[in-house]
C-alpha cells in the first residue's frame, strides 16, 4: 500500500471517530462551573470561578474559553469533545443567546452561543437554567421516566421548563414557560420586568424579602427576623424552624400566591409532577405546604389531588452541568477542526 493511501485512511478513521464527552456550563449569578461529561454522564472533572469578576461580557467569554481549553486539555484533548452545552438565565435555546435578563450583569441581546463557538471552533448551545435543569431531571434525578412534568426553579427569579409528551415545549420561538411573569395581581407589585403584578415579584428572593418587610410592618409581635442585617429566603427558613410565627407567616402568604399561579399553569397543561429546584425550594414544608393547599384548592377539579409536589434530590451545581451536558449532545455537531 503506498503511503498516500496509508494517510487517506488514517484521515478517514480520524474523521469518523465518535466523540464521547461534551462540556457543561452552568452560569449563575454568583458563579460558573464547568465540566468535562462522558456520554454516560460521569462527571470527569469539574471546576468554577466568579462570575461577578467579569461583569463586561467579552471578558467573561474570553475567561470562559480558558478554563475550558484548560480543562479539557488536561482530560483527553480537544479531539474527545463533541459540543459544549450552557445553561444561563434568561437565555433563548432558539436564539442561542442571553435575551435582556433583568438579572445577569450583562444587558441587552447576547449572542453567547455565537461567541463561544467563535473562540473554542466546537458547537455551542445555550438554553435558560429552568430548561437545563428539567433535561437534567429527566435524565438524572426526580423526573427520570415521566413524559409530562414541569420543573419550577425558584431563586434570584422564578422560571420553568414544561415536558410535554417527553419533550421540551418551548413554544414558538423559544418563550415558552415563563410561569414567572404571569399576573397574579391587577395591582399588585412591580416586577423587574416592568409589568405589575408577576407572580416571580411574591415567590422569587426579593419578592420575599418584600413580604418579609410587610409582615414585620403590620404586627408588634416579637421575631427574630427583626435583628437580622440582611434579610435573606434562607434567613426566613432559619427562623420557621426556630418557630418564628411572623417567618411562618411569610411562607404562608408565598406560599398562597405561588399555588394560585401554579394551578393555573397545570390547569392548562396536565402534569403528572412538578419539581422544584432552586435556593428557595430548600424551605421546604415551611413553603410547599401551603403551596399545595392553595394549589389544589384553585386547580381545575379533575385534576385535583393527581399532580405530585416534588423537591429536587440532585446537588444543585452536579445537575445543572448534567442538565447542560444533555443540552449539549442534542446540538448538531459542529468543529473547525475536522
Amino acid at each position: 500500500m503506498s503511503h498516500n493511501n496509508q494517510t487517506i485512511i488514517r484521515n478517514t478513521m480520524s474523521d469518523s471517530v465518535v466523540k464521547k464527552k461534551v462540556v457543561g456550563v452552568d452560569i449563575s449569578l454568583d458563579a460558573t462551573t464547568y465540566a468535562v461529561v462522558d456520554v454516560r454522564g460521569n462527571i470527569l472533572a469539574k471546576e468554577s470561578f466568579p462570575s461577578e469578576d467579569y461583569p463586561e461580557i467579552n471578558n467573561f467569554v474570553t475567561a470562559l474559553s480558558e478554563h475550558i481549553v484548560e480543562m479539557v486539555e488536561a482530560n483527553g484533548g480537544y479531539e474527545s469533545i463533541r459540543s459544549v452545552g450552557i445553561s444561563a438565565h434568561s437565555a433563548n435555546f432558539m436564539l442561542g443567546s442571553i435575551m435582556n435578563s433583568p438579572n445577569m450583569p450583562w444587558k441587552g441581546i447576547i449572542p453567547l452561543a455565537a461567541l463561544l463557538r467563535d473562540r473554542l471552533g466546537l458547537a455551542v448551545a445555550v438554553a435558560n437554567n429552568s430548561h437545563v435543569v428539567a433535561l437534567g431531571e429527566q435524565a438524572f434525578g426526580s423526573a427520570h421516566g415521566m413524559r409530562d412534568f414541569i420543573v419550577v426553579t425558584l431563586g434570584t427569579g422564578m422560571g420553568s421548563c414544561i415536558f410535554s409528551d417527553g419533550k421540551v415545549n418551548l413554544g414558538y420561538d423559544g418563550y415558552a414557560g415563563e410561569i414567572g411573569h404571569t399576573c397574579v395581581n391587577l395591582h399588585g407589585r412591580r416586577c423587574g420586568c416592568g409589568n405589575i403584578g408577576c407572580l416571580e415579584a411574591y415567590t422569587a428572593s426579593k419578592g420575599i424579602v418584600q413580604t418579609v418587610r410587610e409582615v414585620l410592618a403590620e404586627s408588634d409581635a416579637p421575631s427574630l427576623m427583626r435583628s437580622q442585617e440582611k434579610l435573606t429566603p434562607k434567613i426566613v427558613t432559619e427562623c420557621c424552624e426556630q418557630g418564628d410565627e411572623l417567618a411562618i407567616e411569610v411562607y404562608r402568604r408565598t406560599g398562597e400566591v405561588l399555588g394560585l399561579g401554579l394551578a393555573n399553569y397545570a390547569s392548562l397543561v396536565n402534569p403528572e409532577a412538578i419539581i422544584f429546584t432552586g435556593g428557595i425550594s430548600k424551605a421546604g414544608n415551611w413553603l410547599l405546604d401551603p403551596a399545595k393547599e392553595s394549589f389544589d384548592r384553585h386547580v381545575f377539579h379533575n385534576i385535583q389531588g393527581k399532580v405530585k409536589f416534588l423537591v429536587s434530590e440532585l446537588d444543585d451545581r452536579e445537575r445543572d452541568v448534567l442538565g447542560a451536558s444533555v443540552l449539549a449532545w442534542q446540538v448538531k455537531e459542529y468543529s473547525l477542526f475536522k
